[in-house]
């Protein structure tokens, strides 16, 4: 008998308002923790080093600063939460900039699912 695996805390950092609802109740559905949630990158920041989630899940397109300041920032802070970045784009657009980054990797908003955040954590 496989003894049951501790939630995972996520924070979810997006400017739509209807994005963090859908992601929330996405991932809580698939046994994830959120946290919190933040609409702008000054905003995930703060959220992030106060609430020390295990996962961020990052916007790429911020209205302050982009996902990839974000996670720089984070990473200068001390934060070891795993960052997965998503956008509406194909993560092809990014180029290199989510290997640079410093993020686990990338997820499309369409095909976010716990399992897709999993894998890339795994």
């Amino acid at each position: 008998m496989q003894l049951l695996e501790a939630k995972l805390s996520v924070l979810i950092v997006d400017d739509h308002p209807s994005f963090r609802a859908v992601a929330q109740m996405l991932l809580e559905t698939d046994g994830f923790s959120v946290v919190g949630t933040a609409s702008d990158g000054e905003s995930g920041v703060a959220a992030t080093l106060l609430l020390a989630p295990d996962v961020v899940l990052l916007d790429v397109e911020l209205p302050d600063i982009d996902g990839f300041e974000v996670a720089a920032r984070l990473r200068r802070a001390g934060s070891d939460a795993a960052i997965v970045l998503a956008s509406s784009r194909d993560g092809a657009d990014f180029g290199t900039l989510v290997a640079e980054s410093g993020a686990r990797g990338f997820v499309s908003k369409a095909e976010l699912t716990g399992d897709a955040i999993r894998a890339l954590l795994a």
